[in-house]
């Protein structure tokens, strides 16, 4: 934890050097990233730092799920989240490390006179750099998207998690195939790791390589696939509770769905070659991981809300601020796909300035408008959250009636969180169980004898 300040410290003063905060963009290539003014060198050593602090809090989770599960609780009795938390932990793990190295080596490049990024023969405004040579800036692009691509999941793996748990609470049924989609989740985290250069293939990659690279990434989208069948299965025929975590767990289905289904012509390198670089790519992109992983943090937080403050939070403004949410964000982000496949080029001080930019730049209008409307609606939350602090409804231990240890606690959680360890006696999500005298039977509550 501690050295995340510290690494936002490095970070916050790379604006206030000479020639301004990093200025290579956030994939920092080179070799613009290289001879870049100072803030560079100050944002290569917040990052690095910043890594480090991502690589041990991996190892503190792992360690936690492995160790200190609770008696009783065995691995396939643990809920899905933790799953989740699991897979991602161990992917930041295994994928931080190279671009780890990766910015060390590019901090040489700046400071100590290497060439691992930089060309032959590189000129930079009429004189060629006394350095160059021998380098070459793929090899940053393959380290910087070996992570880049597991990181996506690092995002929105925990959301799923989250979407999960809230799904199977307000369905009161068991999840649809717990086990399938944990094997579905461990082989998406492998796969991950074999299809980063599908962001490469206009960088004259051989066809063997592209064809490895465009079959691998269809196998990932299977695994994703699975998991949205299984959340649909488990609200199928059931008396669903549209609780205010429900309404913001249901909207993440199909944005995220969304995004998977416009990811799959980025992933064959045809279609790839006309819509790289556009703004199709950021309304991909964006449709997994800003819908996907803002609505599901939402949904996290209304629903642990309870369990951490002892309130509840405002059914009506919650609700004012999904609706909100839900047209404004699509509203950013749908019409950016449109774009796209007219054509219109990412990073463009002037889209109108050509005539496909300039035909469709009511849509720049429309996002414009979203965007605004989008963060005028987190006040409202901002709002809600701090208001029902002190005014919320009292909630108890178990105000949605759930299943997992958390509810198990007192509300709020004492020093530890447990007055004394629990015992697990079954798996995470059982609901409706016959013979029971309510509707869900906690992990830590022996079953009544029939």
């Amino acid at each position: 934890f501690w050295i995340l300040p510290f690494a936002g410290a490095l970070l916050i003063t790379s604006f206030f050097v000479p020639g301004g905060a990093a200025n290579s963009g956030w994939t920092s290539y080179p070799p613009l990233s290289v001879i870049a003014t100072t803030g560079q060198t100050w944002w290569l050593l917040g990052m690095v730092a910043l890594i480090t602090s991502s690589l041990l809090g991996s190892v503190n989770i792992i360690v936690t799920i492995v160790q200190l599960r609770a008696k009783g609780l065995s691995f396939f009795r643990m809920p899905f989240l933790v799953w989740a938390q699991f897979v991602t932990s161990f992917l930041l793990l295994l994928a931080f490390p190279p671009l780890e190295a990766a910015g060390i080596l590019q901090l040489m490049d700046r400071v100590a006179g290497t060439s691992f990024f930089l060309p032959s023969g590189l000129v930079v405004s009429g004189m060629p750099m006394a350095n160059a040579g021998g380098g070459s800036p793929l090899l940053w692009q393959h380290l910087f998207w070996f992570l880049a691509h597991p990181e996506v999941y690092v995002l929105i793996l925990p959301a799923v998690g989250i979407v999960t748990e809230i799904i199977v609470n307000n369905t009161r049924k068991p999840l649809y195939g717990y086990k399938t989609i944990v094997y579905a989740v461990l082989f998406l985290g492998f796969m991950s790791f074999i299809v980063w250069a599908h962001h490469m293939f206009i960088t004259g990659m051989g066809v063997t390589m592209s064809n490895f690279f465009q079959v691998t990434t269809m196998i990932i989208s299977i695994p994703s696939v699975v998991i949205l069948t299984v959340l649909i299965l488990t609200l199928w025929g059931a008396s669903i509770r549209f609780t205010l975590p429900m309404h913001f767990a249901l909207a993440f289905l199909p944005m995220f769905a969304l995004g998977g289904l416009t990811g799959l012509p980025l992933g064959l390198a045809g279609s790839d070659i006309y819509l790289h670089d556009t703004y199709y790519v950021i309304g991909h992109f964006h449709y997994v991981v800003a819908p996907g992983t803002l609505f599901a943090l939402f949904a996290g937080i209304y629903y642990w809300y309870p369990k951490a403050s002892g309130r509840m939070m405002s059914r009506f403004w919650g609700k004012m601020h999904f609706w909100l949410s839900f047209l404004a964000i699509n509203g950013v982000f749908f019409p950016m796909l449109i774009q796209g496949i007219a054509g219109l080029n990412r990073r463009l001080a002037d889209p109108t300035f050509y005539a496909n930019g300039a035909a469709i730049q009511n849509l720049n209008v429309l996002i414009s408008i979203s965007a605004w409307t989008l963060g005028a609606a987190q006040f409202i939350f901002i709002l809600n959250f701090f208001l029902s602090l002190k005014y919320g409804k009292k909630a108890g231990d178990n105000p949605w009636q759930a299943t997992t240890l958390e509810w198990a606690t007192p509300t709020p959680p004492p020093h530890g969180n447990f007055l004394k360890e629990p015992i697990v006696y079954r798996g995470p999500y059982e609901y409706s169980v016959p013979g029971q005298s309510q509707d869900f039977l906690p992990q830590n509550v022996e079953a009544a004898k029939a």
